[in-house]
């Protein structure tokens, strides 16, 4: 079961990698909002297999799986192909039903860059400043594709991707830009990103504090010596 379970592990971060790839390539390269390729929906109908199988398996292997259940049940409804059976059914969606599957997909979206970085963190792929600066990296650029994504058909100051990512780097530094959100969605995303920003910045301050206690430690014990070594 150990062994299954680390399979799937791994299955689910190449799932939310190549979950997060085809969003990118939809969102620069279409066409119309929430309008999505059919190449891109048998992408997420492989996505959702996987996050589904990976659920039901890890809630098999649970203690109480009652509680598993419950606790991860959101994540279960955002693993549902809801664009494939959509299509499979031949419905034509409306405007409030284009709205909510948009937002399922962000979520998810959401999701899969928890799981990459949860991935990252616990597997110890990379050291704290590194886990930072991917950390920073990957939120900067979902930000940015969100936010293009939803203002890029209504605001005018958002131009091409290269807008939203400045703006979205220049909000989570909180430093801010000349770009004002017109959007809902917009509006949130510019009022998270400084809060992520000043919670994360202290990971850089106690990696650069750490480093900085080393090195007094060892100029310390390296003092330390010398004053102890007798005179010859």
């Amino acid at each position: 079961m150990s062994t299954l379970l680390r399979i799937f592990s791994l299955l689910t971060l190449l799932a939310s990698i190549l979950l997060l790839a085809s969003l990118s390539l939809e969102v620069l390269y279409s066409r119309a909002f929430a309008e999505f390729s059919e190449l891109y929906t048998w992408a997420m109908l492989v996505v959702c297999i996987i996050f589904l199988a990976d659920f039901f398996l890890l809630m098999w292997a649970s203690n109480n799986r009652l509680s598993f259940f419950v606790r991860n049940f959101v994540m279960l409804l955002l693993s549902i192909p809801y664009h494939f059976i959509i299509s499979l059914l031949g419905v034509v969606p409306d405007h409030l039903m284009t709205v909510v599957l948009s937002g399922v997909v962000m979520l998810r979206a959401v999701m899969a860059l928890f799981i990459t970085l949860r991935w990252l963190i616990e597997r110890r792929a990379t050291r704290l400043l590194w886990a930072y600066i991917t950390t920073v990296a990957m939120c900067t650029y979902f930000a940015s594709l969100l936010f293009y994504e939803y203002e890029s058909p209504v605001n005018s100051s958002v131009r091409n991707f290269g807008d939203a990512l400045w703006w979205a780097a220049m909000n989570l530094t909180t430093v801010g830009a000349e770009i004002f959100p017109v959007t809902a969605i917009g509006k949130v995303i510019c009022v998270m990103l400084p809060i992520l920003g000043t919670a994360m910045f202290p990971v850089l301050t106690v990696y650069i504090t750490s480093l900085y206690n080393r090195h007094v430690a060892s100029s310390g014990t390296g003092v330390a010596d010398k004053a102890e070594k007798p005179k010859i």
